[in-house]
């Protein structure tokens, strides 16, 4: 199945556990799960898929983050980058939400063959802090 193949259907049939990926939809991935490797970008793709409606003003935003408007707007473009969100300008302000099969492109790649591992199945190796 290609990469086009899974954005269209939503799913993917052949996730990481299951077949080694292409080396472009490896790169795609890679730049998503790289943007969502900070904490802030993390906390802002949260604040914009939980709120109301699923789409949130960059007003609602700034409001919640304690970051100047420049830094959250960085944030927000290394998202739109990676394909994590989209936006459009309505007046003076810029209106966010989270792109669905992006989220499931990132969902189905770690699923293992029998759903996703919960912490019991987990490695009993502990990572040393």
């Amino acid at each position: 199945m290609s990469k086009q193949e899974v954005s269209e259907s939503g799913a993917c049939c052949s996730p990481l556990a299951r077949e080694p990926l292409t080396e472009d939809w490896a790169g795609d991935l890679a730049r998503m799960f790289k943007a969502l490797g900070d904490p802030v970008r993390l906390r802002l793709l949260s604040l914009i898929a939980s709120h109301a409606g699923g789409e949130a003003c960059v007003c609602d935003i700034s409001a919640t983050i304690d970051l100047s408007q420049p830094t959250i707007s960085h944030h927000l473009k290394v998202l739109r980058q990676a394909g994590l969100l989209d936006c459009e300008r309505r007046g003076t302000w810029v209106y966010y939400w989270v792109i669905p099969s992006a989220l499931q492109q990132l969902s189905a790649v770690l699923l293992t063959e029998s759903g996703p591992v919960v912490p019991s199945e987990a490695c009993a190796t502990e990572v040393p802090a």
